[in-house]
């Protein structure tokens, strides 16, 4: 099992950047697909971004493709999401999640464990 915890959100300005990070417990990190999700008021949770677990692999949603960035720190156990030229589009409650499954996954349901979620607002 392992738990996960986020950081890094807030209110930012369009064309703006913000580093969100999730920290997660257990000796296992390395064996899960991690990936990134977001969920806007009145909006079904909508994949970002995720890695696989080694980190050699990224797969990304068309509307964040070249301004967001996904990365992994095995030996700190965490994972980060670089968020560039941030849009008003962009607002929602970020999740980070861990899936068990050996490549990578979009959707949801394939996440076993998921963070408290953290606020990202962008201001037009």
């Amino acid at each position: 099992q392992v738990q996960l915890v986020e950081s890094g959100g807030g209110l930012v300005q369009a064309g703006g950047s913000l580093r969100l990070s999730c920290a997660a417990s257990g000796r296992t990190f390395s064996s899960y697909v991690m990936g990134w999700f977001r969920q806007a008021p009145g909006k079904e949770r909508e994949f970002v971004t995720a890695i696989s677990r080694s980190g050699g692999n990224t797969y990304y949603a068309d509307s964040v493709k070249g301004r967001f960035t996904i990365s992994r720190d095995n030996a700190k156990n965490m994972v980060y999401l670089q968020m560039n030229s941030l849009k008003p589009e962009d607002t929602a409650v970020y999740y980070c999640a861990a899936s068990t499954r050996v490549v990578i996954r979009t959707s949801s349901n394939e996440y076993n464990y998921w963070g408290q979620g953290t606020q990202v607002t962008v201001s037009s």
